[in-house]
């Protein structure tokens, strides 16, 4: 998959935090986790 398609499809997903709190966009955190789990990451 495209790394365009998947930020489409994970860019769906709503984010429910508050928006004085948020540093990051919940989409790159989910790539970024999506990728960790990906390449083998643990703990």
């Amino acid at each position: 998959m495209e790394l365009k398609k998947l930020m489409e499809h994970i860019s769906i997903i709503p984010d429910y935090r508050q928006a004085r709190k948020v540093e990051h966009k919940l989409s790159d955190i989910l790539l970024l986790t999506i990728c960790a789990v990906i390449s083998g990451a643990e703990g």
